[in-house]
């Protein structure tokens, strides 16, 4: 198997729909390489279902670097792509430009950030840098605060009209991939129908090129995803049964036996 990258991605666009998911150390994120996942995304939603946040705004640079170093060490095949984390670009581009090249550096093939036309500039300098960059319009989580939840976006005519203009713009600035999050799916389908370059959908339906799912709502090890996921295993109850078969082993003398 060849090592997915910025093209053979482009190439995938309405050729085969990709299912790609989150990873945030080595173990899953080799685990997921062996099963043929084409991209991982070192995500920002490691503050919620790692580290035991309530957003994803606490999430530091440099828990993203190791956590990136650590997905792209297991990962052969995958593409890796770092999740720049809030605060990590939004201070100006030169600071944005040092954690990106941080990400690449640490082993990242490319990086993700958040926001569309406000963002576009940026984009374009990364890209023009090297950097190859993932863009992310729509529910965009960090800014939770801004939308008062984690809400979907683009229910009004404006606010379509104006994620399908974000989504133009980032593409233009150089994306070679954009995220679609929380939005109507007929807007998913149209940007899809719109843009040369791949979309990459999480609750935003059925007519994105790929799909995103955090790793631990797909395992079944976050009991409480969000309704669009699709649970493929139970490893909540597994790793339960796992750890209470072993407290009680001991506690009862028959491990080590």
């Amino acid at each position: 198997m060849k090592k997915w990258n910025v093209a053979s991605v482009r190439a995938a666009k309405g050729v085969r729909k990709l299912g790609c998911c989150t990873a945030y150390d080595a173990c899953f994120a080799r685990l997921a390489d062996e099963s043929g996942v084409p991209i991982i995304l070192v995500g920002d939603s490691m503050g919620m279902t790692v580290l035991g946040y309530g957003t994803t705004l606490p999430v530091k640079m440099e828990e993203t670097l190791s956590a990136t170093a650590a997905v792209a060490r297991a990962a052969k095949n995958a593409m890796v792509v770092a999740d720049l984390p809030f605060g990590s670009y939004q201070c100006g581009d030169d600071i944005a430009m040092k954690n990106a090249v941080d990400c690449i550096k640490a082993g990242a093939d490319a990086v993700k950030l958040e926001g569309g036309a406000r963002v576009s500039n940026l984009i374009k300098r990364m890209t023009e840098a090297g950097i190859p960059v993932l863009a992310h319009v729509g529910m965009t989580p960090q800014s939770v605060n801004e939308y008062g939840g984690f809400k979907k976006q683009g229910k009004t005519a404006a606010a379509a009209h104006q994620i399908l203009v974000d989504a133009e713009k980032v593409e233009a600035a150089g994306a070679f991939a954009v995220t679609l999050e929380c939005i109507p799916s007929e807007l998913a389908a149209e940007i899809t129908s719109k843009l040369s370059i791949p979309t990459i959908g999480i609750g935003a339906g059925p007519d994105c090129d790929a799909q995103w799912l955090v790793m631990h709502d797909l395992l079944g090890l976050n009991e409480s995803a969000p309704s669009f996921v699709k649970r493929y295993a139970d490893l909540a109850g597994e790793v339960r049964r796992a750890f209470s078969a072993y407290v009680e082993e001991v506690a009862s003398g028959r491990f080590p036996s």
